[in-house]
């Protein structure tokens, strides 16, 4: 049992993050399908434009959850850097998802059309493959990038990016 006391130690700080992530997005996938559903059933937008919508509001109230609980004992930078960089990773996670309901509904649709231009095919293709697959870039991308821990480098305020630590200025060493 003492083995897996000092891995949970070691990972506990991790552990946590990803608790609070989960359930920020899970909340947040929620509103994503369910909004996706109303944009294209009840409103007749396009599969791409009702997720471009989707994602766009349910990346903004993620935003806020993963802020102020998930992250909230990291220091704050900037807000206006880290609200910029969080909705270019979501630009990125968007592109996944729009990746995957495109491929599904443009290109297997063409050859299937009764099994891939259907409701529930977007709903799995976009909402959940595509949601799965930016999730995990999504993660990566704020713990690195967005929300800084304590101990990264500062940021440039030209460009809003952390500084390159100490010997990351190109230089060859002697």
């Amino acid at each position: 049992m003492g083995g897996l006391r000092g891995l949970y130690a070691r990972f506990r700080q991790l552990i946590h993050e990803v608790a609070k992530f989960g359930v920020v997005g899970g909340v947040n996938f929620f509103v994503d399908i369910g909004l996706y559903n109303v944009c294209e059933s009840l409103l007749g937008l396009g599969p791409l434009t009702s997720k471009t919508i989707s994602v766009t509001v349910a990346a903004t109230l993620a935003f806020v959850g993963n802020r102020y609980w998930t992250w909230r004992n990291r220091p704050r930078t900037n807000l206006a850097r880290e609200y910029f960089l969080y909705f270019v990773m979501n630009a990125v996670g968007l592109l996944i998802s729009l990746l995957c309901l495109g491929f599904s509904y443009y290109v297997l649709g063409e050859q299937w059309p009764a099994v891939f231009r259907t409701t529930l095919a977007n709903n799995i293709s976009g909402s959940i493959v595509g949601t799965a697959l930016g999730t995990l870039f999504r993660f990566f991308a704020y713990r690195k990038w967005v929300f800084l821990p304590a101990h990264d480098p500062g940021v440039d305020p030209a460009t809003g990016l952390p500084e390159p630590a100490d010997g990351e200025h190109g230089s060859q060493p002697e």
